[in-house]
């Protein structure tokens, strides 16, 4: 008898791994939405809930990244300014967020999910065509500030902040929502969130026998919600980054 209830535990894992991803990676965030929920729902306490699905989002970057090196053009020296500027903050929000209150940081959170995907939805035009800015000076900077404060949060909330990631190079740099995605998934993907794993499975407990699930799932799904995302542009992206930001908003919101 247990082992049926172990067998259907796993297969729920990977089956809600495997969507969740799938959609995180043709969106550019948001495998929280399902992913995180259900292991909470399966008992986790918040915090090796968040440990546990931090480790197993780095298989969705490795999925991802599988895909998009096929068909994207990254570019070095912004590739190593995203990570420059956005794992401190990965660091230090991994390391705050095992003392706030669990309620608090999804309400703060999810107001803000909301407000990514509404407006979204305003801007028409945004991220449609790839017009580069931003990538010099003060503005540089500015921008590096902005992606160390959403690697705090990335670090800590981890619920659909690649979306953050996604956005913010679309409105401040410039990229479309194709590219953009690219270097969430890859980077925020893989390196941001490889760092948050490292950090909270040192300070915090991880479920490690429910892991081998949602890596398969993880790693399936980021390749084939990265292969939808080439195949079908910005416009159906921007629309799903839409739909996947206010469901995400709303769930934290709803608890």
């Amino acid at each position: 008898m247990n082992c049926v209830v172990e067998l259907s535990q796993h297969l729920l894992l990977f089956a809600a791994s495997l969507v969740a991803n799938a959609f995180s990676a043709f969106a550019g965030g948001g495998a929280g939405l399902l992913q995180l929920p259900v292991l909470l729902f399966l008992g986790l306490p918040f915090a090796i809930a968040l440990a546990t699905h931090k480790i197993a989002t780095v298989a969705l970057g490795v999925g991802a990244t599988v895909r998009h090196l096929r068909s994207s053009h990254l570019e070095r020296r912004f590739v190593i300014f995203i990570l420059a500027c956005g794992l401190p903050g990965v660091v230090l929000g991994a390391s705050l967020i095992l003392h706030v209150p669990d309620r608090s940081a999804e309400v703060a959170l999810g107001l803000l999910t909301v407000g990514l995907g509404v407006y979204s939805a305003l801007k028409r035009a945004l991220g449609q065509e790839h017009m580069p800015r931003n990538r010099s000076g003060g503005a540089l900077w500015l921008g590096g500030m902005g992606l160390c404060a959403i690697g705090v949060l990335n670090g800590s909330l981890t619920s659909g902040t690649g979306l953050f990631v996604t956005l913010w190079l679309v409105r401040w740099f410039g990229l479309d929502y194709q590219r953009a995605v690219a270097y969430t998934l890859i980077l925020v993907g893989v390196f941001w969130n490889g760092t948050g794993a490292l950090v909270l499975g040192t300070l915090g407990e991880v479920r490690w026998d429910w892991l081998p699930a949602l890596l398969a799932g993880s790693l399936l799904g980021g390749y084939l919600g990265a292969h939808w995302a080439i195949a079908r542009g910005n416009r159906w992206i921007k629309r799903a980054f839409e739909v996947v930001t206010i469901l995400v908003g709303l769930k934290l919101l709803l608890g």
